[in-house]
């Protein structure tokens, strides 16, 4: 299969890549920048230079392939309405190249405030409200209508490995800055997580097998309290653990507060059932407790 990926060159689509090298699949990637076509080039990808802010490239892409896989999304929370709008276009832009072909579209997501207060299934579906994000994966989804095998990625908010862990890493960074291992009132709210190349063998099962419709969790672990990153990150570190009361959250955490405040547990039965898809790889904890990431002066 000739398969068009966006984000081949982010941590996700890095892990991808020789996946579906491996697999004998033929892999064409965007590309914005020089060096990002080089790295690509150099593992054996068919460069397409363009931008997620050019749909036109991207329905090149879509059109010139057997498949799409789209991971690439700009996660400046600054700029969080401009990047779902830049999404939706891209979308529209698939559903233009792809419709009527049955061929697939995976959409990465995520899992974090899909069901606020319970455990997300996923059966659960879309809040039009809840994120500026969802008016494009109700469209990607929409598209299976339209002849596309249309699919949804939703991934934890702690893709990991022991370089790099989501939202994880973010603590592990205000750690490092702040002396304090800190975790929000109680810290009892939870985040899911995933080992990066479990999700990588979840993204090429998917492309592979999912129905028009599907929704999928990259889940390996439920819920992960946030005292529990915390604590992990306070022995790795080796400085103190602090509970941040609510009217500091801001000024500590700065842009992360607000997920802070999400107590989010996802399952993964269905998925696991459905596509003999079995995470094996360690836990988000091990790789806190053992990566680089967590280690002073790291990154």
């Amino acid at each position: 299969m000739r398969v068009f990926i966006t984000g081949a060159s982010g941590f996700i689509g890095s892990a991808v890549v020789p996946l579906l090298l491996a697999e004998g699949h033929h892999v064409l990637a965007l590309a914005r920048s020089d060096a990002s076509a080089a790295k690509l080039a150099a593992a054996g990808v068919e460069v397409l230079r363009g931008d997620l802010a050019d749909p036109a490239s991207l329905g090149a892409g879509a059109a010139a392939s057997d498949g799409v896989v789209h991971l690439a999304f700009n996660h400046d929370f600054s700029q969080f309405a401009d990047s779902a709008q830049t999404e939706y276009a891209a979308v529209e832009a698939y559903g233009e190249a792809l419709a009527g072909t049955g061929k697939p579209l995976l959409m990465a997501s995520g899992v974090l405030g899909i069901a606020p207060g319970r455990i997300a299934t996923e059966q659960d579906g879309l809040d039009l409200s809840a994120s500026p994000r969802s008016r494009s994966m109700q469209l990607a989804l929409e598209l299976a209508d339209r002849g596309v095998r249309s699919a949804l990625l939703r991934l934890a908010p702690c893709v990991h490995d022991r370089t790099r862990a989501g939202f994880a890493s973010v603590l592990a960074q205000i750690a490092r800055e702040t002396g304090v291992s800190g975790y929000l009132g109680e810290g009892t709210a939870h985040w899911p997580a995933v080992h990066v190349r479990d999700t990588a063998d979840l993204v090429v099962r998917a492309l592979d097998r999912a129905p028009a419709g599907a929704v999928l969790h990259a889940v390996a672990e439920q819920g992960i309290t946030q005292r529990a990153v915390a604590e992990a990150l306070a022995d790795r570190l080796g400085i103190p653990l602090r509970s941040i009361p609510a009217d500091q959250a801001a000024s500590h955490f700065r842009w992360l507060a607000p997920m802070l405040a999400l107590d989010s547990r996802a399952d993964n039965t269905l998925t696991r059932e459905t596509y003999g898809w079995e995470p094996v790889h360690p836990t988000l904890l091990d790789d806190l407790r053992e990566g680089e990431h967590a280690a002073p002066g790291g990154h």
